[in-house]
């Protein structure tokens, strides 16, 4: 006599039905999630990842000031600088140490800021635009800038200011053609290259200590 079976199914079949419907349910509910909300999802995890992150002791002097800090590994010199330590007169121009806009001076050479890391210049001291003035008195290359009219706009001359000390300590302000060499590494839009060299030119004739 005939009968009916049902064939033996595989004790995770079942099993293996249900993982793949759940799945397949999760995936249509996220299609039909709003963007913003996924959006919004994915930046609070950019945001704990990022407090994730280990931040590093870091001791260096800024401005003749000594500090101990703690940062995140991946922070630039810059924007410890502008973000942590509100010093916003170095600025951010093209991100890519191409314009000199962010020139700062590390241990009393010239740096684009923005290239480097934080935490790369431990023990080291930083000067910014905000450190080269005694109190009220400006320092000499900023008296020479507003005497020649060395700026226009305005937002390259923090880093023009640093790179000219720089020119001028490093010797290569001996003649008009070394100095436009020299600071061929700081952009200024408006054009102000004249009035820049002869700014120079000024402080290095009048033999100020810079």
């Amino acid at each position: 006599m005939a009968t009916n079976h049902e064939p033996d199914v595989p004790a995770n079949h079942n099993e293996n039905r249900r993982t793949f419907l759940k799945q397949s349910s999760l995936l249509t509910a996220l299609a039909l999630v709003p963007g913003p909300v996924v959006s919004a999802a994915e930046a609070k995890l950019d945001e704990r990842v990022a407090e994730a992150i280990e931040q590093i002791p870091l001791s260096l002097k800024v401005n003749g000031k000594k500090l101990k800090l703690k940062v995140e590994p991946r922070t630039t010199l810059l924007d410890l600088l502008r973000e942590n330590l509100n010093l916003t007169g170095t600025k951010k121009g093209c991100d890519y140490g191409q314009c000199g806009a962010c020139t700062v001076h590390v241990d009393g050479q010239r740096v684009n800021s923005c290239l480097s890391f934080a935490v790369m210049h431990e023990g080291q001291e930083i000067t910014t635009i905000e450190g080269l003035a005694d109190g009220d008195k400006l320092h000499p290359m900023q008296e020479a800038f507003v005497k020649h009219d060395g700026f226009q706009c305005g937002y390259c001359t923090p880093g023009q200011i640093m790179s000219a000390v720089a020119c001028v300590r490093e010797g290569h302000a001996g003649s008009e053609g070394e100095i436009r060499e020299y600071m061929s590494g700081n952009i200024c839009r408006c054009g102000a290259y004249t009035n820049i060299v002869a700014a120079i030119q000024d402080v290095k004739s009048g033999g100020q200590k810079v």
